[in-house]
This record gives C-alpha cells, structure tokens and sequence, in this order.
C-alpha cells in the first residue's frame, strides 16, 4: 500500500525493517509487486527506492507483465530509467507475447521507445534484436502463442508514425520487410490501418508494394478490403502496386473492394485497370467483380463495369448472373430465376398439342434449354451441374 499510494517514507522503514528480501518483492493476488504498483502510481520516488533494495526488476504477475511494461504505457520515462539503469529487460513477454518495445510502439511513445531500443541493442539475452528481426524475443512463455506482430507492426497500425521512423532509423532497411506469423509486412499493417504517413513512410524507405501475406494478399488487397481509400490511392499512383495478384480464393483487389461495398475503392482501382481480363476474372466461386457490385448496390461502379466490358451472362458456382446476384437471398434468387425463365419480349404462338415449355430470356443470363423433366417439374438446363438449381417444387436439389 506504502508503494501504491507514494508513501515514501513508510515504504524506507520497512523495507529497512530487517523484512526486506520478503517486503521488497511480495506480491498481491494478481501477482503485483510493490515494485509494479509504485510504477503504476508513477510514484519515480518509491520506484528508485524498491530497487536500491533489491526489488526484482523483471519480476511479472499472473499476466506476464512486468514493471517496465507498466512504466512504458503509464508513459513514465523517470521510472522507465530507472528500471533501465538496474537492467530491466525490453524483451520480456507477457502471455499475449508483447514486449515492451511492442508497447512502447503501440502507445507512441518515442522518446520512451529510444531509451528502450538503446537497451535492447546491448542486450545478452538469447532472444536478440537482430534474430528475430523485430525486437520480439523468438518464443514465450510455454501457455502462450506470443504476439505476432513486431513493435513496428504496432507502430504503423496504431497510427503512430514518429515510432515508426524511429524504429526504421535504428533497425535499417531489414526490419523493412519483416513478417508476423501470418505473413504480413509492416506495410500490410499500415495499409489495415489506412495509415497515409505510414504508408509514405515504409514506401519510401523501400517497402516490397507487393509482398504477399499467407492469405495470398498484398498491401493494396488489404486497403481495399478494408475500404481505405487514401491507402489505395498511394498504393496504386505511388506504389504502382499489381492489380493482377490474386489471394488465395483468387480475389483481385477489385473482387475484395466490391464484395465489402467500398465504391470509392472499387472505382479508383477501375481506373488503373489496363488489363480488360480483369473485368471479367472470377474468382474460387466463379463471381466476377459485376457480381459483387451488384449484390451490394454499387450502381456506379457496376455501371462502370459495364461500361468496360463486363459481362452479364456468366454464372457463378450457384448458377447466379450478376443479375440474380442482386436478389437478397437464394431463394429470392431463385424464384426470379424461375419468373425470369417464362419472359419473352414476343411469344411466339405454340402449335396445337405441342408439349409445354419454357423460353428463357438471354440477356438475364439464364441458360436456354428448359423442358418438362420425367416427373413433370421444370428445370434450367444447369441444374444438372450446379449446386442450387430448382424444380417446380422450389426446393433446392441437392
């Protein structure tokens, strides 16, 4: 409580009480020393005192923190060197696997994150800065996955630009083009965040534009995904990034901004497209972009598209034109399907006794050759090979 609350002098009896190996590192239920309190209350008095006693600096509570974790987000940079001066270690992880250059990164503290790089840098621990290439120690605590990203992936996802430069100045062009454990780069961070000054940054200092993460997406797929215009803007005009890169489901950049509804992406990607193909590319479902405009409403963007070639008779994996991709739901989709089916501009006359039949409408992209099956329901021609398809009954066929 003396810690807690910067009861310095009551803290120095007793400690001095002839208790002080018990005292100066007893911890509460959460496992919190005086030492980690006293940071905590920013109590830089009581701090500078535990460790002239003896406190153990690194000492962490149930969660793994420890009182340098607590003095980097507290932002208390006289505590802060005071643990650095008794050997405080930057590098230990919590049991989300971050360190506290991770949050010194995340919090944008730059003058905090100098002092603790300085440290790293001269650090003996096994798990050293250049190995890991990012300043987080290569494995911890056995109940833990760790943390995948880097402090530089905090940095640029958080918005906090100056510890970016900063880290970059200090860790070189190698900390560049590092990966988390899912294979994004500093710049797929950024582009996440829609982190202009990020961007502009990590471009300029040399970032690989199309690096690809193990989802099979580049920078410019992630931006727009997440429908940060500005970082596709810079990714496209200064990062000149490939619009032909497919993820792993084979989604372009377009398919991705169309299928989240992200208009002003989807159209300044539209205007960098040199490629027609592109147009018209489908996806592991067979979806084109036109199909995903549509579904979400984008009438621009699906005018543009059309404007540029698309097509509005490709069906997707459940037999569905882009014009059908517009209904709410399959079975909306399919009841339309059906109407559709029985629309001619002029029907023509059926001779006396002809057996009944369906004329399909082309432009609505449904396949022609209907006709009355053996046990009297009518179905499109690529019910056979498609998932979805339906009878008179509207049941789904299986």
């Amino acid at each position: 409580m003396s810690a807690a609350i910067g009861h310095t002098d009551c803290l120095r009896l007793l400690v001095e009480s002839g208790e002080k190996a018990d005292l100066a590192d007893i911890t509460d239920a959460q496992g919190e020393t005086p030492l980690m309190l006293a940071v905590l209350g920013r109590h830089a008095d009581c701090v500078r005192l535990l460790l002239e006693e003896g406190a153990l600096p690194d000492a962490q509570d149930r969660r793994g923190r420890t009182a340098l974790h607590r003095g980097v987000v507290m932002g208390c940079e006289v505590s802060v060197s005071a643990l650095l001066e008794s050997h405080a270690s930057a590098l230990t992880q919590d049991l989300q696997g971050r360190t506290p250059l991770h949050l010194a990164a995340s919090c944008g503290r730059v003058d905090i994150l100098g002092k603790l790089l300085l440290a790293a840098s001269g650090s003996d621990q096994p798990a050293s800065v250049q190995d890991y290439s990012g300043y987080t120690p290569r494995t911890g605590p056995p109940t833990t996955e760790g943390n995948p990203f880097t402090p530089l992936h905090c940095a640029l996802i958080n918005g906090h630009s100056g510890a970016a430069e900063l880290l970059l100045e200090l860790g070189g062009s190698p900390l560049l083009n590092i990966r988390d454990a899912k294979g994004r780069t500093p710049l797929h961070a950024a582009a996440f965040a829609g982190n202009a000054t990020g961007l502009q940054l990590v471009l300029r200092q040399g970032s690989e534009v199309n690096a690809v993460d193990l989802a099979g997406r580049s920078a410019l797929m992630v931006a727009a995904d997440r429908g940060q215009t500005a970082g596709v803007d810079m990714l496209l005009h200064r990062g000149k990034a490939d619009l032909t890169l497919l993820d792993v489901n084979n989604n372009t950049a377009l398919h991705l901004a169309c299928n989240k509804g992200h208009e002003m992406c989807a159209l300044l990607i539209l205007d960098e497209i040199e490629d027609l193909s592109l147009i018209n590319a489908t996806n592991s479902a067979l979806q084109m972009p036109l199909h995903m405009a549509a579904r979400k409403g984008l009438a621009t963007v699906v005018q543009v598209l059309l404007s540029r070639g698309a097509t509005v008779l490709a069906v997707d994996e459940k037999g569905h034109t882009p014009a059908l991709a517009c209904a709410p739901n399959q079975d909306v989709a399919d009841c339309l399907a059906l109407i559709l089916s029985t629309m001619r501009p002029f029907p023509p006359k059926e001779p006396a006794g002809a057996p009944f039949s369906l004329g399909l409408l082309k432009p609505c992209g449904i396949a022609a050759g209907c006709g009355p099956l053996p046990n009297g329901a009518l179905g499109h021609a690529y019910a056979k090979d498609r998932p979805g398809a339906v009878g008179l009954d509207g049941c789904f066929s299986e």
